[in-house]
């Protein structure tokens, strides 16, 4: 298996936030997709992508139609992405995608976050390079052959299709998404959730001592309320 299997299966294993979070997270995601593309899923790719996420977490669909709803209240402030990179001790590189309403604010906590755990904040593009920005798609693998599937979205970029507990997973560039989006809808192919991720390019393995400095800021970085997703290049064991 390849490098997108070996980093679903130790990440999975690891450590998904809970699930207030998860809510929180794509609650986040429907106010960008429906500021973007407005609030007909139909017509917003972007929001249908988000909204088979909020499914997927089981997120209430009372809670997602009123996400929407807020989100088309032109009153309501925008989020924007921001990327923050830097360094953990132990030269652990980590970068963290947030999604915010006050970057003052989220810029000095993500700092402080550092300084406290002995790290340091870096500048744009300082670490991005390490990784990977892949897209990724969960498909029911329900009368699918997975060898023809993967011939047919080759075309489309697919670098990487296997199948696990949860499904069938496709990771491509992320310059893919739209192409494989659309590919998957036009075939009737249903897809459970779909998503980003930040793949490192190489990972360093620590000291059990030594990865429990870098966790401490990880806990620290994954707590705050605008950080939606970190990544880093510290080696995850799969086998916890």
């Amino acid at each position: 298996m390849g490098r997108a299997f070996e980093f679903r299966k130790a990440r999975k294993m690891k450590r998904w936030s809970a699930m207030s979070k998860a809510f929180t997270r794509i609650g986040k995601d429907i106010v960008m997709a429906v500021k973007e593309g407005g609030p007909d899923p139909d017509a917003n790719s972007r929001l249908r992508a988000v909204i088979q996420n909020a499914k997927a977490v089981n997120m209430p669909k009372e809670n997602v139609e009123r996400a929407i709803k807020r989100a088309s209240d032109k009153s309501l402030g925008d989020y924007k992405e921001v990327l923050f990179e830097g360094y953990a001790p132990h030269g652990i590189a980590i970068l963290i995608e947030t999604a915010t309403d006050n970057n003052t604010r989220t810029v000095a906590n993500i700092r402080s976050y550092f300084n406290k755990c002995d790290g340091s904040l870096g500048t744009s593009g300082s670490v991005s390079f390490m990784f990977d920005h892949t897209c990724n798609f969960r498909i029911n693998p329900e009368g699918l052959d997975i060898e023809e599937l993967e011939l047919e979205l080759i075309d489309h970029g697919v670098e990487e299709i296997f199948e696990d507990e949860d499904g069938i997973m496709i990771y491509a560039p992320f310059e893919s998404f739209g192409a494989i989006q659309s590919y998957l809808e036009e075939n009737k192919i249903e897809i459970l959730s779909s998503g980003f991720e930040r793949i490192p390019q190489v990972t360093k393995k620590l000291s059990e001592e030594q990865a429990a400095d870098v966790e401490k800021l990880l806990e620290k970085i994954e707590e705050d309320d605008d950080v939606q997703n970190v990544y880093h290049t510290m080696e995850e064991s799969s086998e916890e």
